[in-house]
């Protein structure tokens, strides 16, 4: 039986990272704005419009409750994003891979640059979020200054998700079925805009197989100060699953290119 490629990583993978940040240089306004509006709507539209009629949740008002909880799910948002259309996008039809793999630069190199490509920008975009419920009063615990971190780690494992879809269905409107059968479950049943107390006992015990779950608890509870040993579990599950999912991508990406 033959062993599985080798991967060939060197720091050349942060001249990947470089080429994309040198090209988003270029039109960061535009994509800023659009990844920044949407988490803002729901902050507005749910947690002052629907908040006024929605009781206390677990001692605090529901713009306290989802605020936190967004920063998460723009973070998961935009790095599968980034890793579904921006990579196929540059794979498929920009042929940048390609470009890239004639140089030194390995095929493991640009496909883990993505995934940090993809980190950064669940970083960035969650970190704007972090400052507008800052300026908004919402932010109650200097233990905030630690979600970039989490961001940063739940950054590279959605990309890497993401990647790994690319890698079994290249497609581009497979990525519908991404989006719909993946991405808005975790968005609507991870704690992102009510408790997950108040479910069936199954749905809270699958929850711990959820990202975005763990994600929103880490914000949420840094945010509010609410810190503990249960922190540090949901951060440990989100190291070890990026860990094993991000070599997977890699493979994928590198069969799918390397033919």
């Amino acid at each position: 039986m033959s062993k599985a490629p080798r991967m060939d990583i060197s720091p050349r993978v942060f001249k990947v990272f470089r080429r994309h940040l040198t090209v988003y240089r270029r039109n960061w306004k535009v994509s800023l704005t659009f990844n920044f509006i949407e988490p803002l709507l729901y902050l507005t539209a749910l947690g002052y419009g629907l908040g006024v009629y929605v009781q206390a949740i677990e001692g605090l008002t529901y713009i306290q409750f989802i605020a936190p909880a967004l920063i998460a799910s723009s973070a998961m948002f935009s790095s599968s994003y980034e890793c579904t259309y921006g990579t196929f996008i540059r794979m498929e039809f920009q042929k940048t891979f390609q470009a890239m793999v004639a140089t030194p630069v390995s095929m493991d190199e640009v496909a883990l640059g993505e995934i940090l490509w993809g980190s950064f920008k669940s970083f960035l975009y969650g970190s704007v979020i972090l400052l507008v419920i800052l300026m908004l009063g919402l932010v109650a615990s200097p233990w905030a200054l630690l979600v970039p971190v989490v961001l940063l780690v739940s950054g590279m494992l959605f990309s890497a998700m993401s990647m790994i879809w690319i890698g079994l269905f290249s497609n581009i409107d497979s990525f519908n079925y991404y989006f719909t059968l993946i991405i808005t479950p975790l968005f609507l049943f991870s704690g992102v805009f009510f408790p997950l107390s108040g479910m069936p006992a199954i749905v809270q015990t699958l929850a711990w197989a959820s990202p975005l779950y763990h994600v929103v608890n880490l914000t949420r509870s840094l945010v509010l100060g609410d810190v503990g040993l249960h922190l540090f579990w949901n951060f440990l599950w989100l190291v070890a699953v990026a860990i094993v999912l991000a070599p997977v991508a890699i493979h994928l990406m590198r069969r799918l290119v390397i033919k």
